[in-house]
């Protein structure tokens, strides 16, 4: 079986570093992307990317920079039908094993279930702060804006400019936040059958 996402992948940066200032409102994939596995699982026409699984593998594409605060949107349109076992990642993270991380994970679905969504931070290379809602509505009938928003207060996830999770920051109360680590921005699509049906597993 053959899935297909399809995502109007116009990133929107609003970036704190003056290495980033000059990206303006909305830059062209092609200008801000390149593939960093599975090039032949993608297709871009000069507006739309999609990105393919298939049995032999799915696809992702990173950011050529990498950034300290901003806020990164995308607008998605997810698999429809049966999609159990996959999963739409699109995150921001930085290298190495003390990494900083910032997770959309869209859980696939058995045909007539809802979406999930995944949120989940890591700091310092430290994660289990996985949280999981139902969509309010059907993301494979159109497109919508997903937005990771990071600043040295807070980071935001966003849908449709509608705030679903806050993580503050409370470093000054000994809990860690993310900061003072570059992150690229990344999505993906991939086989996760052992555990992403409706986040069962």
């Amino acid at each position: 079986m053959e899935f297909a996402l399809w995502g109007a992948m116009a990133l929107v940066i609003s970036a704190a570093l003056s290495s980033a200032a000059s990206l303006g409102n909305v830059s062209r994939f092609d200008e801000l992307f390149q593939m960093n596995w599975a090039a032949d699982h993608m297709d871009y026409d000069g507006g739309l990317v999609k990105l393919k699984l298939d049995s032999s593998s799915g696809a992702g594409f990173a950011s050529k920079r990498k950034y300290i605060y901003g806020k990164a949107t995308v607008e998605i349109k997810l698999v429809g039908g049966d999609s159990a076992g996959t999963v739409t990642a699109f995150y921001m993270s930085s290298d190495g094993d003390k990494h900083n991380e910032f997770d959309f994970e869209f859980l696939g679905n058995t045909t007539g279930e809802p979406y999930l969504v995944q949120t989940n931070i890591y700091v310092e290379g430290v994660g289990n702060r996985e949280q999981r809602m139902d969509l309010w509505f059907d993301p494979t009938t159109d497109f919508h804006y997903y937005s990771i928003l990071w600043n040295p207060r807070q980071v935001v996830f966003l849908i449709d400019e509608t705030p679903i999770r806050v993580f503050e920051n409370k470093e000054k109360k000994g809990i860690a936040f993310p900061g003072y680590q570059a992150m690229g921005v990344y999505n993906s699509l991939w086989n996760a059958d052992d555990w992403a049906t409706q986040g069962v597993g």
